[in-house]
Order: C-alpha cells, then structure tokens, then sequence
C-alpha cells in the first residue's frame, strides 16, 4: 500500500527531534509533527544566566556522536568529571572519577537551548525529513497496513498516512491517548525547584548529588562558574522557598548542602514543576510506538529521564534503518521486547533510590551511611554503579551505541 509517509512523528521536542536526526541516514520519508512552529534559535549571541540545562550520560554522548552532532553539540557541553555523592548528616560519600573508568568523562552537562538548535540545525539540512509544522494531531486511525492522521493545520485539515507512527509528544501524550495506551502513575507529592547558582569556588568540573530528608539536591557545572541546581521538596517547602528573596534562598540551600563549593553566591531565576512517576503499559500498538515522556516519565534523581529516551531512540532507529517497512509487527514487538526492561529497571532504580533516602528511620539512616562508605571502597560496585547511571546497558549494541558496552571494566 503506498502511503505519504514511511514514518511520521509527533511531537518536536528533544526527544522527536533527536529521532527524526537518526533517521536521516536511512531511505525512509520521515516527517515531524508538531503544533508549535519550527523554530531555530541563534546559537552564537550571548545568552541569559537562566538557561536551563540537562545531563547527558556518557552513553547518550555515545549515541549523539552517532547520529553525527556531537562535534557541535560538544562545543557547548561542560564535561563532568566527577560525582560526589553524600548525605546530609552522615559521614558516607561516594565519588565516582572518570579517570578511574578511563574514560574523558562521566557525562556532560548541555543546556537546552543549545542541543535544540544543533538539532534544529542538522534538520535543516535533512532531505528526507518533512516538517509539519505547525500541525495539531485532531484523530488517528491504525490499520493493517498504516496509520492515518488527521491534522489541523491553521483551520484547514489534512490527512497525511505512514507505515510507522511514533508518539513523542510527552508526559500528556495526545498520540498516546488516541492510541488507547494506558498510564500506571505514582504522586511523589514532592516538586523540584530549579534555578542556576553560582558557588564561590570552582567547582572543577564536579557534579553533587546531596540527600536531605527532604528531597535530593543537585548540583551540575554548566560552565566554569555556573551550576545548575534541582532541589527536591515537599509542595508546601516548595512553595516556601520560591517566595524567599535571593539571600535568603541562598541562605536555606547553603544550610543543606554544605560548604564544599564555598559560599553560594549568585542565584538565577527560580522555577517550580510537580514531579510524578508515569510508565504507559504498552510502548507499541499496530503500526506504532510510544517513546520518551510519553511512555515513561521519572523522578529527576540521578538525571535518567533524557538518557533512557535516547536508548529508545538509538534502538529504534537502528531496527528501521534497514526494514523495507518500519512499522511491521514484528519489528515492534522485538522493539518493545529489549526496552521494556530497561525502562522498568531505571524506574525502579530511581524510585528506590528515592524512597531509601527520604526514610527518617535511624537504623536506615546509618545502614545508608554505611552503604555510601563500601560503595566508595569497593571498585566493582562502584563500576556497576558508573555504568547503570551513564546508561550503559548490555543488550543495547550496534552503531549507534558504539561498542560502549566493554569501555567500563567490572
């Protein structure tokens, strides 16, 4: 049956932008749906203290360099060169070093504005891709051999068809919904507050992950001076710090974080968003996947949520590259069959690690402390440890993985 499109997906944000880029070495017809307009920001002017940030794991460095943008991207990434762990409290630390693992680093910190325009730039000179944009996803229909959508597109409608329908149009995914994919979601009833800080030391490349009773805080270098912070509370605690005055917020972080870097000095613009767990039970439906936010949203500790998008990512479009049609059933179902796993494993992973420190329980308290201590002392702990959070896993091979899986001696 001949259709508009092999593969056609919704939703432009990081996580469809970097798959459409993926896609760009095949022969596939590949168009990006978004109800946002395209837009390329200059990546060359001066831009604000507030830009917000993310991680990438050393293996998501691996998949970008795979796809073909991480001599760009890497021009504005900070490097992270080490981890300290600790809790506040308690004696235990845990520091995990690049240079034990002999790689040039653990991961790397981008900001958004920056990875979206490298994006937006490879798009650009993509041949293969259709842009559609703006576009709103009004109804889908899946049969045996496509997937038809129907778009408003400036009140006017279209229906475009494809072998292949991806959903990346995040945690409130339309596509999904459409799709009849259910939800399993769990309330953390906790919020994050992210700001950017500047400490009075140089904080040499190191990332923090600090546990309060409270909620974890993060701490990442964006650039020599900058660090980007997300701080876990309750709403209420939330609420309270995000109507303190500069000092003030400075004053309350410095109390739980400690001293390491000096005095916190500088505080940029704050923002607030709720954090929950959300898993779709399905990622796959005849002639469709779910990926990203809109199959699995996570608790931002240890920074896992952009990662594991990108092995959907990676993985995806490895197994299309060379499939005369992307969206047999087969496909999928062995699509969804390596995932799925995964996906589970870093939701338990993360949860777990959660609720193990936000328990006020002496006898844990100490149990965790003692724990930070033999992680810190035992090399193949601290190794598994490396490799689960820079997203190496063992059944992801292939190009775009880069034979990363033997880097990291156990």
């Amino acid at each position: 049956m001949s259709t508009d499109y092999d593969i056609v997906i919704v939703g432009s944000g990081l996580v469809g932008t970097s798959l459409a880029v993926a896609l760009a070495a095949t022969r596939h017809r590949v168009a990006l749906v978004d109800r946002r307009a395209f837009k390329q920001d200059d990546d060359t002017v001066e831009q604000p203290y507030d830009e917000r940030s993310l991680a990438l794991g050393y293996g998501s460095k691996k998949i970008y360099q795979g796809i073909g943008v991480w001599e760009t991207l890497k021009a504005g990434a900070a490097a992270i060169d080490r981890v300290h762990v600790s809790e506040q409290g308690r004696l235990g630390v845990t520091r995990l070093n690049s240079q034990d693992f002999g790689l040039p680093a653990l991961g790397y910190v981008v900001t958004v504005r920056h990875l979206a325009a490298t994006l937006a730039a490879a798009m650009e000179a993509q041949e293969n891709l259709s842009l559609l944009m703006p576009a709103t996803l009004q109804t889908l229909d899946t049969g045996p051999d496509c997937v038809t959508l129907q778009l408003d597109r400036a009140g006017q409608s279209k229906t475009i068809s494809t072998r292949l329908m991806v959903a990346t149009d995040g945690a409130n995914s339309v596509a999904r919904t459409l799709l009849g994919i259910d939800t399993q979601a769990s309330n953390y009833h906790q919020q994050a507050v992210i700001a950017n800080i500047t400490p009075e030391k140089a904080h040499h490349f190191e990332a923090f992950e600090r546990f309060t009773l409270n909620g974890p805080i993060a701490l990442l270098p964006i650039d020599e001076k900058r660090c980007s912070l997300v701080w876990t509370h309750t709403p209420e605690g939330a609420e309270q710090v995000m109507q303190l005055s500069d000092d003030d917020f400075l004053s309350r972080l410095q109390q739980h974080f400690g001293y390491r870097l000096g005095r916190l000095i500088k505080v940029g613009k704050r923002a607030v968003y709720p954090l929950k767990l959300v898993l779709a039970d399905r990622l796959i439906a005849p002639r469709s996947v779910v990926m990203g936010n809109a199959a699995h949203t996570l608790h931002p500790i240890a920074g896992q949520g952009l990662n594991l998008a990108l092995r959907d990512v990676a993985l995806l479009a490895e197994q299309v590259a060379n499939r005369e049609d992307p969206g047999e059933w087969a496909g999928l179902w062995g699509y969804a069959d390596v995932r799925m796993p995964d996906i589970q494993a870093t939701a338990r992973a993360t949860d777990g690690l959660l609720r193990l420190f936000t328990q006020p329980l002496p006898w844990l308290a100490h149990a965790r402390g003692a724990g930070l201590i033999a992680m810190d002392r035992l090399p193949w702990v601290k190794a598994r440890v490396a490799r689960f959070g820079m997203g190496f896993r063992d059944e992801l091979q292939g190009d775009l993985f880069q034979g990363h899986q033997g880097e990291i001696p156990l």
